[in-house]
């Protein structure tokens, strides 16, 4: 909640969330959890696809330095090895994931635009989004990857 409350403006994972995700796929949670002395401290949400495994909403009730990075990414990454998962989706946004092996991807979303008077401006931006998007990612994962090019 803490999290939400900072960032986003309200809580969206509430009691209702928890209790129907648990109830409708429980089978496919992947829930990390930090504990000091027997008491949860922080954790990780991430969802259990196909052939990945998508994160992660994350809390913590302390801040503890590299908390963050264990449980949202190291952990994620041990766990998609372990399943067989051929890649960790770790959310959208932040440079900072890239030093931690997490290059830059297209992700693509669906969404309904509710008012057709805003169906195409929105279309069209996108069309010229999608460019600018590409040449990011290729700066990005050229300038900034910590994987050795062969040469």
């Amino acid at each position: 909640m803490d999290t939400g409350s900072r960032k986003w403006g309200r809580p969206y994972l509430t009691r209702d969330f928890f209790t129907r995700i648990g109830a409708t796929m429980a089978d496919r949670i992947a829930l990390v959890m930090a504990f000091r002395e027997g008491r949860p401290v922080a954790g990780a949400l991430n969802l259990i696809g196909r052939d990945a495994l998508y994160g992660r909403q994350w809390g913590a009730l302390e801040d503890v330095p590299f908390l963050h990075f264990e449980l949202c990414y190291y952990q994620a990454i041990e766990f998609a090895i372990h399943r067989g998962l051929s890649r960790v989706e770790a959310g959208a946004q932040g440079e900072h994931k890239i030093a931690r092996g997490y290059l830059p991807t297209r992700v693509c979303s669906a969404h309904h635009i509710a008012d057709p008077a805003l169906r195409g401006p929105v279309a069209d931006y996108l069309a010229r989004e999608r460019p600018a998007v590409e040449t990011e990612i290729a700066a990005l994962t050229a300038e900034l990857s910590p994987f050795r090019r062969d040469r």
